[in-house]
């Protein structure tokens, strides 16, 4: 089994940003804990703080892995382009929130993308990945 991680704008700094909303530990560090946790699956991390790259890649693995777990950051409350690449591709789509989106800025209640998604998790912290997983595993 094939799981593409998909991280969008500023979520490069994870561990650094906004810890007291992010949390401390790093994606780097976090996907490496997936990995061990899930020995069996291939486990494959990517970001981008360019809207056109995530998009390049939702239709380059699209097609070809099991799922993907999309964080698309910020532009899940703009982007119809990204909803749009979710909708024209076959691998089914989960979409994270590290912090609830519901308990912050008005802006952040409206998802975009979550509607092409299988299913959306929002406030479980960097755990938000692993139930996403688990989501994916059936």
């Amino acid at each position: 089994m094939k799981i593409q991680i998909i991280n969008g704008p500023n979520l490069n700094l994870l561990g650094v940003r906004e810890p007291s909303i992010y949390g401390n530990t790093s994606i780097e560090d976090y996907v490496k804990e997936l990995k061990s946790i899930y020995p069996l699956i291939e486990i494959d991390y990517y970001q981008s703080n360019v809207e056109g790259e995530l998009i390049n890649k939702l239709h380059e693995i699209g097609f070809s892995y099991d799922g993907i777990v999309l964080n698309a950051g910020g532009y899940t409350h703009t982007s119809v382009a990204i909803a749009d690449a979710i909708s024209a591709i076959k691998t089914p789509v989960v979409e994270v929130h590290i912090s609830n989106i519901y308990a912050r800025e008005e802006y952040r209640h409206v998802s975009l993308t979550g509607k092409n998604c299988q299913g959306v998790l929002t406030g479980f912290g960097m755990k938000g990945y692993r139930l996403a997983i688990e989501s994916l595993l059936g």
